[in-house]
């Protein structure tokens, strides 16, 4: 937008000055032309009323001083019709010799060349052509800082739309500017209030009842554990078994819903993290569990730094490697690897996935063949996806060389 106004407001100048200065231009070529004329008419004259009255040796004089003074030469010539012709050689002015009483004697013929007009027409369109192109200049430069101006509240808008994008509902923009731009400004000002009323209402909410139910769920555990306890018919005990499985299953999918919340309500600054440390600290956290059934936790490639909130890539490494576990046979190995700057691939040994259900792996509650295990809530990808999209990332997942899955995340690079 910026550059249209200039160039706008470039060419309007420049229309102008067309407008205002070349006919100026030439009104001044053809008065320089007739000027000449004039000049040479006068001098032919002078050189004929001498030829008239006979006086050769004035005549004589004047022509010689004519040809030293300028680069025109006077010619005698017999009785010649008078013309002003302009040719390649310049002007030839002719002007007949006339006695008192009308008898003509001869005439008289001036050839002056054009090249000295020429060289001040260069001279007066140089000139003229230096300045507009001095005024041009003056004029980007100042309809630079004209576009600058008018377009500050839009730019303002657009930074605070990209801090909403983002996923910052504090962004507010300053209402200044012309009339139009501050109505656009408290709009937006208010829509985005609104917005972040429903949103944290909405936040709040599913916190709130996700962690109020945590206390009942955990009271009916208990209560299910001490039944089973003292059941001995064994179809009762069964269905205790069941029932104390599906608590076990709802209180995940409660603590998942919990963390969700907490994913999408932080929006702390990204700061640079050395992967490759947080990778230990997670395979240490994770190896009891892998040693359980002899999973290798294996890291390869080079140490590298990407921006992420504290905190984000531990919980994103956490949900991917409970998935890979659960997936991966006995004795498998489960690969973390780094192979440019910003991006991380953690690589299991299981089944796998299609390429549609790969498509929608990152949707809330969604739990397919064999990614989660029997216990999976379906929001493990989807807090992996908030954390990483919160830190300007991307996540997606491929299928990996030989099989299995392998979950490939891009962050910025530190």
């Amino acid at each position: 937008m910026i550059r249209q106004l200039v160039w706008s407001y470039v060419l309007l100048v420049a229309v102008a000055l067309g407008a205002f200065t070349v006919p100026v231009a030439f009104t001044l070529n053809n008065q320089i032309y007739g000027d000449a004329v004039n000049s040479a008419r006068r001098d032919a004259q002078t050189a004929a009323l001498l030829l008239a009255s006979g006086d050769t040796r004035s005549l004589s004089a004047l022509e010689d001083a004519y040809e030293q003074q300028t680069p025109g030469r006077i010619d005698v010539l017999g009785p010649a019709p008078e013309s002003t012709v302009w040719d390649a050689q310049g002007l030839k002015l002719t002007v007949q010799a006339k006695k008192s009483d009308g008898t003509v004697v001869g005439a008289i013929r001036l050839s002056y060349p054009d090249s000295q007009i020429k060289a001040r027409l260069w001279q007066i369109w140089g000139f003229r052509a230096a300045l507009a192109v001095g005024v041009l200049i003056v004029a980007a430069l100042l309809g630079l800082w004209l576009a600058r101006r008018v377009t500050r509240p839009l730019r303002e808008l657009n930074g605070m739309a990209a801090r909403l994008r983002d996923g910052d509902l504090t962004a507010r923009a300053e209402e200044t500017g012309p009339p139009e731009t501050r109505t656009l400004a408290r709009t937006l000002n208010t829509a985005t209030e609104t917005i972040g009323t429903l949103v944290g209402s909405q936040r709040a909410f599913i916190g709130d009842a996700s962690h109020q139910l945590r206390t009942p769920l955990t009271a009916l555990r208990l209560s299910l554990d001490n039944v089973a306890d003292g059941v001995d018919d064994p179809h009762v005990r069964e269905d205790v078994e069941m029932a104390t499985a599906e608590v076990v299953r709802m209180s995940r999918l409660v603590n998942g819903l919990l963390a969700l919340a907490r994913a999408e309500a932080d929006v702390a600054q990204p700061e640079p993290v050395q992967v490759l440390d947080v990778v230990a600290e997670r395979f240490t956290a994770w190896r009891a569990a892998a040693d359980e059934r002899s999973i290798s936790l294996v890291s390869e490639g080079p140490g590298i730094r990407v921006l992420a909130t504290p905190g984000h890539l531990e919980q994103v490494l956490d949900n991917v490697l409970s998935n890979a576990l659960e997936v991966s046979p006995d004795g498998a190995a489960i690969l973390v690897r780094t192979t440019r700057p910003g991006l991380l691939e953690i690589i299991d040994s299981g089944p796998g996935m299609p390429e549609a259900e790969r498509l929608r792996a990152f949707d809330r509650f969604w739990r397919g063949q064999g990614l989660t295990g029997k216990g999976g809530s379906g929001l493990g990808l989807a807090i992996v996806k908030q954390l990483v999209t919160d830190d300007g990332g991307a996540v997606s997942l491929e299928a990996a060389p030989g099989g299995g899955l392998c979950v490939r995340i891009r962050l910025s690079p530190a």
